[in-house]
């Protein structure tokens, strides 16, 4: 394999395991972001640290993995870094809006620097164990150069066609599908439980029938143990996912009427002070509604 020269924006809970992997891969990784302690964290790894913006983007591929499209807008689109990147090519790995992604693409166009989108599917710990799925969309040969990279954070790369937008409608997608699912898991346990029935026998025997899988295995049981925390997905970041989709949705002219229960579900459970949770947190709000008792912390008020 040979090296590639990689700089690296954005060291949360997703992108530091995802960087380290690059690391242990063999690549030269420089590291940025705004609080410096997963900065050293890196470095004791055997990255190296940026001193600011404009040195990332002299190196050969940058990946970025912030957390929304504020955050992409504020770090990433400005035209001073832009205009002055000798980058190939920036890999934004973010899960951003439809019209952030096609923006961010005609930018990059324009100051003739590539960019593709490559969005994931996997939790913080699939992140460490190098084995996330990456749904990536952008000029081909450009998917071919960074190939490697790829290898070294995920277990398998997902091509969605030369739009690196379509990239970002398949994560938003999956996402609001994914939050479909733990809404259904938090009403079907508190019907099981309201009439005196075990959720985590439920959830048994729907994994080992009709819904085997990591999102009705995982996040199942996550709902009928009521175990929130540490949070893989925060709860807050599952909020901005679902708004993500309904305003995808408007946009296309797509009705996404669960949506809308989605939202008013999470914005009710950040309400209560779940934001920093698990995003599964949000079956407490259908226990609230049943009067169901929390676990440790006795009847709802």
């Amino acid at each position: 394999m040979t090296a590639m020269n990689v700089g690296f924006i954005g060291l949360g809970a997703m992108g530091k395991a995802m960087a380290a992997n690059l690391v242990r891969a063999g690549h030269n990784v420089q590291v940025w972001n705004r609080s410096q302690a997963p900065v050293q964290a890196l470095v004791a790894q055997g990255a190296t640290a940026a001193p600011d913006l404009e040195t990332v983007f002299a190196n050969d591929v940058v990946i970025s993995m912030l957390s929304d499209d504020a955050a992409v807008e504020s770090v990433l689109l400005d035209p001073g870094v832009l205009a002055n990147a000798s980058a190939t090519v920036h890999v934004n790995m973010a899960t951003v809006s439809v019209t952030l992604a096609r923006r961010a693409a005609d930018l990059h166009a324009a100051y003739g620097l590539g960019y593709l989108a490559a969005p994931v599917l996997g939790r913080r710990e699939v992140a460490a164990a190098g084995k996330l799925n990456i749904l990536a969309a952008g000029d081909s040969k450009m998917l071919d150069h960074v190939e490697p990279l790829f290898a070294a954070m995920g277990q398998r790369t997902w091509r969605q066609g030369d739009q690196p937008h379509h990239a970002n409608t398949i994560k938003i997608a999956s996402n609001y599908l994914i939050a479909c699912a733990i809404e259904s898991l938090a009403e079907a346990c508190a019907l099981a439980e309201a009439i005196g029935a075990q959720p985590s026998e439920l959830i048994d025997v729907l994994n080992h029938t009709i819904f085997p899988g990591p999102v009705y295995t995982g996040y199942g049981t996550m709902v009928a143990e009521q175990q929130y925390e540490p949070a893989g997905f925060r709860l807050a970041l599952g909020l901005k996912d679902v708004n993500l989709a309904l305003t995808a949705g408007a946009d296309a002219h797509v009705p996404l009427p669960f949506g809308s229960v989605l939202r008013d579900a999470f914005v009710d459970a950040v309400a209560h002070g779940d934001a920093d949770r698990d995003w599964s947190a949000v079956a407490d709000v259908t226990r609230r509604r049943a009067a169901l008792p929390r676990r440790h912390d006795g009847p709802f008020l």
